[in-house]
């Protein structure tokens, strides 16, 4: 499965999320580091769904950039 995920740079670090995934979430100090985490977040996040007998959503997120 292929999950989008959403890089955000604040003032003093970077935060990602997947759209998809509720409550999947990561903080890194910089780009590459909150990539990383959040390639870890992602198969902990399912497993927890799993463990717990919840659902696991199927990716839906369709991501594009737009030229402006």
């Amino acid at each position: 499965m292929h999950y989008a995920i959403v890089i955000e740079k604040g003032p003093t670090s970077y935060g990602a999320y997947v759209p998809d995934l509720p409550g999947c979430v990561a903080v890194g100090r910089t780009a590459g580091k909150v990539k990383k985490l959040i390639a870890e977040a992602v198969p902990l996040h399912l497993e927890g769904l799993h463990d717990d007998s919840l659902l696991i959503p199927e990716p839906a997120t369709e991501c594009e950039y737009l030229e402006v």
